[in-house]
């Protein structure tokens, strides 16, 4: 970020990430950029946390597997995939997040793509999510543009009581994007008992940190691509839903916006096999197949049917479209949440759920989502571990999930907060 007066957020990536290695032996020589070709050579550097969890483990022979891979170097995996890049520490979707991604051997990136006030494609994981996620409630005169202000937190004056939750709603549709590109990236989160902007600002959880938030930088889609491109790594866009009345503006359709996050792939000069479109729309993803077929061939329907109260993922009844039906309709990649595909049995073991067997048979490929966005596992592990609760009770059993959903599940590829984990674990495994 230039003519912010704020330190560059990549100067102190580098410094932070410099320890990160297999091996303990990084150099500057190590850390420092080369371009070969037009692409950056990055050493893969998975820090201490994956070896934390390991020896956070239960003993047995998983445990043991995992700790002789200690001492190799690591190599960037297609297994591994940056959710939103590097979301557990860095200001997610900015170009800081997602070269720490790459850096963490994540084989493929995020970018989930929505659109700004002049249809311009950005990098945001909702239309809707800048007052969390940006910097643009300091930012008095693009404040002003949100959809909804900032109305701070009410409280019973005799108790302390909140009475009301402090708001606030601002999406990308408020702005363009010349006015998107001045903002700062920073964590993902809001203080709802704020009774300031700034207080409003905060509320990190307290197993992240806002060390690398100083002011990430935003970036539109087009950039992200010509920085995954830089970077070597394969991409995965996801058309997120609209938040306003389309066609936007009258005129901006969806069928257009699904085209529009293609169409700057092939203006790149992206080859298909390189990308794998998102969408929670089987539309959209139908769209692609009929409409890109060399791009709707990767295209991943992430199943957010859990959301449907007539739909049980343990009941194949309730399923519609069932897994037969979106193969026939050209759908090969399907991308649920982790508990999805996770049950436990009699014994209390980790196994393949229903659904998880049922996609499989209907010869559908699986990717899931989302490891290390949980905190600590102490308790649980929260709504991403909700099938699993009789069996998680530290940090370490997440290496366990992790190789059910790889060997017994049969994913083919894991989206992480936290990249160098899975990419620790694949390299281990040969994936």
């Amino acid at each position: 970020m230039t003519g912010k007066g704020i330190v560059c957020i990549t100067t102190i990536m580098f410094v932070a990430l410099a320890g990160f290695t297999g091996v303990g032996d990084a150099s500057a020589a190590q850390v420092t950029k080369q371009k070969q070709g037009g692409v950056i050579s990055m050493p893969v550097q998975v820090g201490p946390r994956p070896f934390f969890l390991v020896n956070e483990m239960e003993q047995s022979p998983l445990k043991e597997e995992l700790q002789k891979c200690s001492n190799r170097s690591f190599i960037r995996s297609d297994f591994s995939i940056g959710h939103r890049g590097a979301a557990m520490q860095f200001p997610e979707h900015t170009k800081e997040s997602y070269e720490a991604a790459a850096r963490m051997g994540a084989g493929i990136v995020e970018c989930d793509v929505t659109f700004t006030k002049d249809t311009e494609l950005v990098c945001r994981h909702s239309q809707c999510d800048l007052h969390t996620t940006t910097n643009i409630l300091a930012i008095p005169e693009l404040a002003a543009k949100c959809s909804e202000p900032f109305t701070p937190a009410e409280f019973d004056a005799g108790t302390g009581e909140l009475l009301k939750p402090a708001t606030a709603n601002c999406c990308a549709s408020d702005i363009t994007l010349e006015e998107f590109k001045t903002l700062c990236g920073k964590m993902d989160a809001a203080n709802p008992e704020a009774t300031t902007v700034e207080e409003y600002m905060g509320g990190t959880a307290n197993w992240r940190t806002d060390l690398y938030a100083t002011c990430g930088t935003v970036v539109s889609h087009k950039e992200s691509i010509a920085l995954f491109q830089e970077l070597g790594v394969k991409m995965t866009p996801e058309l997120k839903e609209p938040l306003v009345v389309m066609p936007f503006g009258g005129t901006y359709t969806q069928q257009q916006y699904a085209q529009q996050m293609i169409d700057e792939y092939k203006q790149a000069g992206v080859k298909p096999d390189q990308v794998f479109a998102q969408s929670f729309s089987v539309e959209d993803v139908q769209y692609w197949i009929k409409n890109e077929p060399k791009f709707g061939k990767q295209g991943v329907y992430l199943d957010g049917r859990y959301d449907d109260e007539n739909f049980d993922h343990t009941n194949p009844a309730t399923w519609s479209p069932t897994m037969d039906e979106l193969v026939g309709n050209g759908v090969r990649i399907i991308a649920p949440p982790m508990w999805m595909l996770l049950a436990v049995d009699g014994s209390g073991k980790v196994v393949p759920s229903v659904y998880a067997q049922k996609a499989k048979e209907a010869g559908l490929d699986i990717i899931t989502w989302t490891l290390e966005r949980s905190g600590l596992l102490v308790s649980g592990g929260g709504w991403y571990y909700q099938t699993t609760k009789g069996a998680i009770d530290n940090d370490g059993d997440m290496m366990t999930v992790l190789d059910v959903l790889a060997q017994d599940v049969g994913v083919i590829g894991i989206f992480s907060d936290w990249p160098a984990t899975v990419t620790y674990y694949a390299n281990c495994k040969g994936l």
